[in-house]
């Protein structure tokens, strides 16, 4: 075994060697390190309860994000910083903590060091916290305080994070991280982590592992880990890949590598289209969209995965990498059956581009689940429909939750296209939908209430889509629709 992660912790530079790459940072915590105010609850992401902030070096500063700790992978933290609940209260409580107190916001108190941890990072402008506050507490799940006093508390202590953790350790951070480079690979008893920094490195790793699991913020690997109990044998991390991690905005379109995480994305995604930064903020919670990446959601294939239908109707496609060679292909040619994608042995998303929707253009994201917040799809249905002179010019529609795969639904297009744009005509196309999608029944949704919402949400684009006296309405994107 060989490796060892090394990360800045509480002002001072931790290692962590001979250690399994499959191990996560709240094992480490809690077992390690015997820093037991770090909480397990869930095990996947969703309970936030083990919440811990991260920092990364962005150029001469300190980036911080809020991550569930029982899904990121040690080895994600190298070269990193690190703040756990106890690094709060070294000198006594700090404000957020003394704000819990007076505000009487904890009770049973497991959930706590989350909460906590969570509002910290709001405090210090953490990524993701400059959002309201429904939003950054969406992924801590409390029962006991209806979220009252911990919302009393989050506006009793405002910004004031002093005595600041955070930034005692970016004073240190140029002159003590530079030096903790990655030590790669780190092996294990079982596999091996490799963390390559550019694409050239990646595909040499990728040339001599074939076999290897590709990793960018694991909120799919990680519950492999935790709840499948199915590790993987060696794994190639694609975070620290530098090209992956470009975003390209232009007039016409949107370019993202495919380790841009969702936080990233989120505002050059809302100004593509006010529909994709709605459906991204009701993707996961903060925790999850500052690790989860579009890229990796789009590979791992999921036919509930939000992304894909709204990017299929925005015509998107994906740029492949393998060997050396790069491939293009329409987004909604990637997948081909449950689980299954066209990537060939060796090959590796390397980037998305989105094309902008037309000036005028009916772009449209509806998703529907049990709850609003931090839930999976019962039906996700995307819309991109053109109307010139009356009648529709053109029109993309997708899916997800409606087959084994995203889908576009190629009949109530064809029943939509070169007709009046008119409700007899979205009748007819509703009515389409039956021989695109043969739903089934499973825990989220019946087969009749998929049938019937995403019939439902054709006629929603229609109903949204025309003023009072049947005309056309024409969205401004610059004014947000």
């Amino acid at each position: 075994m060989g490796g060892e992660i090394r990360y800045l912790m509480d002002g001072e530079v931790r290692e962590a060697a001979a250690v399994d790459p499959a191990r996560t940072v709240l094992q480490h915590l809690r077992e390690d390190l015997r820093r037991t105010g770090t909480k397990e609850g869930c095990a996947e992401g969703d309970c936030g309860s083990c919440t811990v902030v991260v920092g990364a070096l962005a150029g001469d500063r300190l980036v911080w994000r809020a991550v569930n700790s029982c899904i990121q992978l040690l080895p994600m933290i190298d070269g990193k910083a690190l703040i756990s609940v106890e690094s709060l209260s070294r000198n006594g409580p700090s404000p957020v903590q003394q704000a819990m107190v007076d505000r009487h916001a904890s009770q049973c108190g497991y959930c706590t060091p989350g909460v906590v941890m969570s509002l910290y990072a709001r405090t210090i402008g953490a990524e993701g916290a400059e959002a309201p506050l429904d939003e950054v507490f969406a992924g801590n799940l409390c029962r006991c305080t209806g979220y009252g006093p911990i919302i009393d508390a989050a506006q009793a202590c405002g910004g004031a994070a002093a005595p600041d953790v955070a930034a005692g350790l970016a004073g240190l951070a140029r002159e003590t991280m530079l030096e903790i480079t990655f030590d790669d690979p780190i092996s294990g008893a079982r596999r091996r982590w490799f963390a390559p920094r550019t694409l050239a490195e990646l595909d040499a790793v990728v040339a001599a592992c074939p076999d290897a699991v590709f990793v960018a913020g694991a909120t799919d690997v990680g519950l492999w880990i935790t709840k499948q109990h199915r590790p993987p044998a060696d794994i190639i991390a694609l975070g620290e890949v530098a090209e992956l991690a470009e975003l390209t905005e232009t007039p016409a379109a949107l370019s993202l590598g495919a380790a841009v995480r969702y936080t990233e994305a989120l505002p050059a995604l809302a100004r593509l289209a006010p529909d994709l930064g709605a459906i991204v903020r009701r993707l996961g919670s903060v925790q999850v969209r500052n690790s989860g990446t579009i890229g990796g959601n789009l590979a791992n294939g999921s036919p509930i995965g939000d992304m894909a239908p709204a990017l299929i109707a925005a015509g998107a496609s994906l740029t492949l990498r393998g060997g050396g060679a790069r491939r293009t292909i329409a987004l909604e040619d990637f997948f081909l059956d449950y689980g299954v994608q066209d990537r060939r042995p060796g090959e590796y998303v390397e980037r998305i581009f989105a094309p902008r929707p037309r000036p005028g253009a009916l772009f449209k994201v509806y998703k529907l689940s049990k709850r609003f917040d931090q839930d999976i799809s019962s039906v996700c249905g995307a819309f991109h429909l053109v109307i010139e002179g009356g009648a529709v010019a053109s029109a993309r529609i997708a899916f997800g939750g409606m087959a084994t795969t995203p889908k576009r639904a190629a009949a109530c297009e064809a029943a939509l296209v070169g007709r009046p744009w008119s409700e007899q005509t979205v009748e007819a196309a509703a009515a389409a939908l039956g021989a695109d999608f043969a739903p089934i029944s499973d825990l989220r949704a019946s087969a009749a209430y998929r049938r019937l919402a995403a019939a439902n949400l054709l006629r929603k684009v229609w109903l949204e889509g025309r003023t009072a006296g049947g005309a056309v309405r024409v969205l401004d994107w610059a004014a947000g629709g």
